[in-house]
Parts: C-alpha cells; sequence; structure tokens
C-alpha cells in the first residue's frame, strides 16, 4: 500500500522496488531461484542492472525481502478474516474464502509460498525458512484459537488439541489449492467454503 506521505522522490524509489519485485516472482515463479540471474531480473523489470543493486544487495537479499513481504500479506490478511466475524464458524468460512481469494490473485507466488511454508524451502538463505515458518506457526495458533473458543462454547466437540486441528483444516485447504494449481479448469477451489467445512465437521460415517 502506498503512503501517501512519502515524497514524489520517495513513491517513484518505491513504485521501483516493486516492479523489480514483481519482475523477480515472475521469474522465479516459472525457473525457480537458482535458473534466474540478477541480469535476467533487470532486464524484465527494465532497470540498469546497476540500479538494481542499488535496492537489493544480491539475488538472495531480494530473494528473502519478496518473500517475506508477500508472506506478511498473507498472514495479516488471513488474520484479519479470522477477526471479522463474531461466531466462530463463520470466521472459519471466513477463512477458507479469504485463503482462496488471495491464492487466485496472487498465482505466481503459490507454489513459493508452499515450498517456504510446507518445509520443501530452496535453502539458498540460512534463517530464511525459520522466519517464514515462524509466522506461519503464529497464524497456526490463531487459527487454533478459534476451534478453541468453539469447543469452550460446547459449539465443536473435543475430538483433538484446537492445533491438531487448526493444521488439519489448513491441510485440507491447501490440499484443494494444490489441485487448483495443477489444474485450474477441472479443479476450482470451492466457491462455497462449506464444501470444504463439511468434510472437516461432518466426516464421513453415518451415526450407526
Amino acid at each position: 500500500m502506498e503512503n501517501k506521505n512519502l515524497s514524489r522522490r520517495q513513491k517513484e524509489k518505491q513504485r521501483q522496488r516493486q516492479e523489480m519485485l514483481a519482475a523477480a516472482l515472475s521469474l522465479f515463479s516459472e525457473k525457480g531461484y537458482h535458473n534466474v540471474s540478477m541480469q535476467e531480473i533487470s532486464e524484465k523489470a527494465e532497470f540498469a542492472i546497476g540500479t538494481l543493486y542499488k535496492f537489493f544487495k544480491n539475488k538472495e537479499d531480494l530473494y528473502k525481502v519478496l518473500i517475506l513481504e508477500r508472506a506478511e500479506v498473507f498472514h495479516v490478511s488471513l488474520s484479519a478474516a479470522l477477526e471479522n466475524a463474531d461466531d466462530e464458524i463463520e470466521k472459519l468460512r471466513n477463512y477458507v474464502k479469504a485463503k482462496g481469494e488471495l491464492f487466485r490473485e496472487n498465482v505466481s507466488f503459490i507454489r513459493i509460498y508452499f515450498a517456504e511454508t510446507r518445509g520443501a524451502s530452496f535453502n539458498i538463505m540460512a534463517g530464511l525458512d525459520n522466519e517464514i515458518r515462524k509466522r506461519y506457526g503464529q497464524f497456526l495458533n490463531t487459527l487454533a484459537s478459534v476451534f478453541e473458543n468453539g469447543i469452550k462454547q460446547k459449539k465443536f466437540k473435543k475430538i483433538a488439541k484446537p492445533y491438531y486441528l487448526a493444521v488439519a483444516l489448513d491441510s485440507i485447504c491447501n490440499g484443494f489449492l494444490f489441485l487448483w494449481v495443477e489444474d485450474p479448469e477441472f479443479n476450482a477451489y470451492p466457491e462455497d467454503p462449506d464444501t470444504i467445512l463439511n468434510i472437516f465437521f461432518k466426516g464421513l460415517i453415518d451415526p450407526i
């Protein structure tokens, strides 16, 4: 989001930086981190290589900034989705919907995001995976608190630890997103959040 208090020069530098990050994201998503050079990024962003190095020390620095900034947007947006309802079930519906919308709007980032949050890191900078996982863990704790409150209010059965329930729901959503990434025409992410939540809430076995 653009800061209106910035000077014209600062706004221009911010614009340039975002264009560089967007070019890098496109190339990393298409070719993988190791197959992209700073020269390619500068050419795609249409800036001189020297200008690129004024903003980022090297490719690792650029990658780290890109991942951390985008991941922060994801975590803030998903956390906000959980807050924008009073009822625990509606909080979960908001989360499922928000996750689908975020990922549809950020297709190029999906594979990179999953790689860093699910343990398949590119391992190009010590500590990056730890920073990402720390933020991801913080979000899972926020999601777990929704289940914890629902259990206390007798809305949910206590069938597992709230944290395990959070991991399970997040993993189900990620599974649908993986299918969508691989074949969006035949495996669209459900528009109705209850398509996912009913799998989670109702289960497979009918009462005997």
